[in-house]
């Protein structure tokens, strides 16, 4: 993912429709790299969505982490590369405090998803911090 969180926050600030939104939430998960299908495992799962969503953390330079993830639904898939464009290459630290509902509320998903959606987005938010705890008690 190359995009900047602070990329994503601006171009949604550009975009002044919802249905403008939801296409560029859809390419989002476009460019998120595929996943590996032996990734795909009940380990990786994120519980907690009605769509399938795995997420993987590994170390990556300088005591962060860098978050991959997959789902076979087209806008979860998109909410799976905003949440990893946020979480990724930060310190488990820093992953453990993000404020992803003052994210949320930013862009407009707060109000714009349904509540299916909103559930299990924040439930691979939680699987993320999760994940950073882990790493950091390590």
């Amino acid at each position: 993912m190359t995009r900047s969180i602070d990329a994503i926050v601006d171009d949604f600030d550009l975009l002044d429709d919802w249905e403008d939104k939801y296409r560029y939430v859809i390419e989002l998960g476009r460019e998120l790299p595929e996943m590996a299908d032996s990734e795909k495992t009940a380990e990786n799962k994120v519980n907690g969505c009605v769509s399938q969503v795995w997420v993987v953390a590994e170390p990556a330079e300088a005591d962060t982490l860098r978050f991959r993830g997959d789902s076979d639904a087209h806008i979860v898939r998109g909410l799976v590369a905003i949440m990893i464009s946020a979480m990724s290459g930060k310190p488990p630290r820093e992953i453990v405090a993000f404020d992803a509902e003052a994210l949320f509320k930013r862009i407009g998903l707060d109000s714009h998803l349904t509540p299916q959606r909103s559930n299990g987005l924040r439930a691979m938010v939680d699987r993320m911090k999760a994940e950073a705890a882990g790493t950091a008690a390590a």
